[in-house]
């Protein structure tokens, strides 16, 4: 897997202030893309062990993590498309990390896929690691951008069709059930 750029100290893509990973690789292609020099999968640089500990560990070897102080809300996961079969397998490490070491943070996934259709068994972005990745998820943004929609006073989305999920919530009701915002994500401590 390769990543186009990472973020620290974003405050788009999520409530606070996060570190945001984008990486490369989309097939959705939709017009009118934010980010569409990400939809090559070869674009930016490629993703390793040593980006895994660059977002958890350090922004620079004598800083302390992107993600540790208290102010930091969490890390975000976007693109490109995170949920391609590719990448699936390339963020589910530093997913599963990431939840370890910061576990009262939250993880939020951006992707054109949609949640309760392509992101199911059977669906066409369900593969192995899909079922980890949701259950360590937080919220994820679903569906493409649809350039027709485009609204800029949306909550972190850009089109009216995309939905903030509540994972968590989601699975403990067996329904989609959306994300709207509440005091569990105020508390950002390790």
């Amino acid at each position: 897997m390769n990543y186009a750029n990472i973020k620290y100290d974003d405050i788009a893509n999520g409530p606070g202030v996060r570190t945001s990973l984008f990486v490369s690789g989309c097939t959705h292609a939709c017009k009118g893309c934010f980010n569409e020099m990400a939809w090559d999968f070869k674009y930016g640089e490629e993703f390793t062990d040593e980006t895994i500990e660059d977002i958890l560990k350090s922004v620079e070897p004598e800083i302390i993590s992107s993600l540790s102080p208290s102010f930091i809300a969490g890390l975000t996961i976007l693109g490109g498309e995170p949920m391609e079969k590719v990448n699936q397998k390339g963020i589910l490490p530093l997913i599963e990390e990431f939840k370890k070491r910061y576990p009262n943070k939250n993880l939020w996934i951006y992707s054109g896929y949609t949640y309760d259709v392509d992101l199911i068994p059977g669906g066409r972005a369900y593969f192995e690691e899909t079922p980890k990745i949701l259950s360590l998820c937080d919220v994820i943004v679903d569906g493409e951008f649809v350039q027709e929609l485009y609204d800029i006073t949306l909550r972190f989305r850009g089109s009216s069709n995309q939905r903030l999920i509540d994972v968590k919530q989601s699975a403990k009701a067996g329904k989609t059930v959306l994300w709207e915002g509440d005091a569990t994500f105020a508390d950002h401590s390790m």
